[in-house]
């Protein structure tokens, strides 16, 4: 019994030593090869070199929070939103708020700044930037007042739906300073033709 019971462990053994082998995926986490993590610095640091240690009398900066900011923007880029740790500013393409070289806004574009209105309120903020932008083309004079009578319209829209005598605004048309993006081409001039609408973010 004993014997028969060795014999066939043993062709077991041999038949899976000759079989081809089989790959099987790994159920833990991998990373791709080179990627690893390791103990040791990645550059040698000699703890002793004078430029990593401070003059005499020297001392370090107070410590401070530094500012992160998240940018969601929409897969259009109509719209953008950035957060700070202080302040909420949502960007909105002129295209969808105006027609060309217009400051008269569309259906479409009085629901979007209501839905930023909303976010107003949520934030409990009382004072509001409303600054217009534009392209490099036409004249710098009339990007100037393109743009501050698209800040206007805006503005117009954010007070009848805010409806609070307490919010104060601050109102301005900059024209073509300030892009955001490259003027030499139309989907650059796109994104710096916006008005943005910023506030401080609610405390707490």
């Amino acid at each position: 019994m004993t014997h028969n019971r060795l014999l066939l462990i043993a062709t077991v053994a041999t038949l899976l030593a000759v079989s081809p082998g089989v790959a099987h995926a790994d159920d833990g986490p991998s990373v791709p090869p080179g990627t690893e993590a390791t103990a040791s610095a990645p550059v040698e640091l000699d703890p002793n070199d004078p430029d990593l240690k401070l003059p005499d009398g020297a001392t370090l900066a107070e410590p401070k929070v530094l500012d992160i900011k998240q940018v969601v923007e929409d897969q259009s880029g109509d719209e953008r939103r950035e957060d700070t740790n202080s302040d909420v500013k949502f960007a909105l393409q002129a295209e969808v708020l105006f027609g060309k070289d217009s400051a008269k806004l569309g259906g479409e574009a009085k629901s979007r700044i209501a839905a930023i209105a909303d976010e107003i309120k949520t934030q409990n903020a009382t004072k509001i930037r409303v600054f217009g932008f534009t392209d490099n083309l036409g004249s710098s004079a009339h990007g100037d007042v393109l743009s501050r009578q698209r800040a206007n319209a805006v503005h117009g829209v954010l007070v009848k739906e805010l409806s609070d005598s307490n919010v104060t605004y601050e109102v301005r048309g900059y024209g073509e300073q300030y892009p955001i993006a490259d003027n030499s081409t139309e989907a650059g001039r796109k994104k710096n033709r916006r008005v943005e609408i910023s506030f401080p973010r609610a405390e707490g």
